[in-house]
């Protein structure tokens, strides 16, 4: 099956509409494809065929999107590298890849097994003489996503085209996206987040994408003011530093029609401020690298439930089932599982780790969550996050939203610390509201009403900040590395 519905260079005969920018670039989409098309003609020199691998070690520049699909336009595999990482974290990713050529402003690594290509070096056209291969087939790699490693060394995550044209189409469709929708990227390219929410959704639409630099408060306000986007995807951390300074104005958010918020999740109160003061329906969704990106998101027309990440996506299906994989009765906790095309091929090389998640073709995600009477989904917590205090069942996640009713709580996080009498017992690490002055013992004051005594932390740390892993979320392997009484 010929998936190339979704690449540029069939968007080509929309000539000059607007595809893509930069803070270097703007091209429309017959520039787009022509890049594309010059990038993949480099690649096919440098050896890249058939399900070779293409690495990328770029932050998030037009061009990362042009290889991208240069790699598929040659039925390559691509693999984005964080370009944070560290010359040993970059090196594990690579060689498990395989990578065979390395398109970046550095090669991520001290590594000759490997071609590199300068980014600054890719050509601006093809030769006349170049005759691009055959596509790639439905179940055919397009992706490698490693996973953040919160639970060992980062896993390859192989996606196909089949699962990013369900993906991305289906978002499209969910989102009513058409071509005066306007994405603003300000999630790391590296994470299947930006790629099909913000890359490849718009485009199978023949919309466009923004991509900015750095983030920062003041500069996101501005982009949106001077680029007029509809719609942007982001995670919590970004919401709550969104109003950390007060309300933007009208003009600065007119333009936008929704947004996003996805690979973590958001307090009630915090969802709630945050849509008041930019003036749009925040749509909170839910998924993982291995289920191609969503799985269930609320709608933008329909019923939104606050506090629930919305029901499954269409062509999904989402269950709640026992340790042993048989479905709970309504309303009762269980993990999470997940069918349907966004479902992986599986983990680069490792049949066992596969096996043990996709079973039956069902993915089990190893999230705790409820489903209530219309489908909706509550994620309750991580299983392996679950602390097991005096042989009580605690769900960190429900502290964390009881901490979050305080208003000056910005983000929260909770983790199990070791304990002689209890065995485990919760630990809270709470970042406040700049300017504000609050104590651990106010919190644990404001909690007395809200939680059983068996749930209230052993202690509450006020910190600056929170460790993250490489995709923005909190790092809760990082602070029980460290945490204290």
């Amino acid at each position: 099956m010929d998936q190339a519905t979704y690449f540029s260079w069939d968007h080509a005969a929309r000539g000059a509409a607007p595809c893509i920018r930069d803070d270097s670039v703007t091209w429309s989409y017959a520039e787009f494809a022509v890049r594309v098309e010059a990038c993949a003609e480099q690649l096919h020199g440098l050896g890249v065929g058939r399900h070779d691998v293409v690495a990328t070690f770029l932050p998030n520049r037009a061009e990362l999107a042009v290889t991208l699909m240069a790699a598929w336009r040659l039925g390559a595999i691509a693999t984005p590298v964080n370009p944070g990482f560290t010359p040993s974290e970059a090196r594990h990713q690579l060689q498990d890849a395989g990578a065979v050529v390395v398109v970046g402003e550095t090669p991520g690594a001290d590594d000759a097994a490997r071609a590199f290509l300068p980014v600054d070096q890719l050509a601006a056209a093809p030769s006349a003489e170049w005759r691009p291969p055959q596509p790639p087939a439905a179940g055919d790699d397009a992706l490698l996503i490693y996973t953040s490693g919160s639970t060992g060394r980062p896993k390859g995550v192989r996606l196909s085209h089949g699962n990013l044209q369900f993906m991305s189409s289906t978002l499209a469709q969910h989102l009513s996206l058409t071509e005066r929708d306007h994405a603003l990227l300000i999630l790391p390219l590296f994470h299947v987040n930006a790629i099909c929410v913000s890359l490849l959704a718009p485009m199978v639409v023949g919309g466009r994408l923004s991509i900015t630099g750095r983030f920062s408060v003041s500069r996101f306000f501005a982009d949106v003011e001077k680029l007029a986007p509809t719609y942007f995807s982001a995670v919590p951390t970004i919401y709550a530093l969104l109003i950390s300074r007060g309300n933007p104005s009208p003009a600065a958010v007119a333009s936008l029609r929704f947004a996003i918020c996805g690979a973590a999740p958001i307090s009630k109160e915090l969802l709630d401020r945050v849509q008041s003061a930019l003036g749009i329906p925040i749509v909170e969704g839910y998924g993982l690298t291995e289920g191609t990106c969503v799985s269930a998101c609320n709608p933008l027309d329909g019923v939104r439930k606050l506090g629930t990440v919305g029901p499954a996506l269409p062509g999904e299906v989402i269950r709640i089932v026992d340790p042993a994989g048989d479905p709970v009765p309504q309303g009762e906790r269980g993990e999470v599982v997940i069918s349907g095309p966004n479902v992986m091929q599986g983990y680069l090389n490792r049949p066992e780790a596969t096996a043990a998640t996709v079973v039956d073709g069902w993915l089990h995600t190893g999230d705790v969550g409820i489903l209530d009477e219309d489908g909706y989904l509550s994620i309750v917590d991580r299983i392996k996050d679950m602390i097991i205090r005096g042989g009580e069942n605690l769900y960190p996640k429900e502290i964390e939203s009881a901490l979050a009713t305080h208003t000056a709580v910005v983000e929260c996080a909770v983790v199990g610390a070791p304990d002689d009498v209890y065995g485990e017992v919760p630990v809270a690490y709470v970042v406040i509201d700049p300017g504000t002055s609050l104590t651990g013992e106010e919190l644990a004051d404001h909690l007395v009403e809200r939680l059983a005594r068996i749930k209230l932390p052993a202690a509450i740390h006020v910190v600056e900040e929170l460790p993250r892993n490489p995709v923005g979320k909190i790092d809760k392997r990082a602070l029980r590395a460290v945490v204290t009484l």
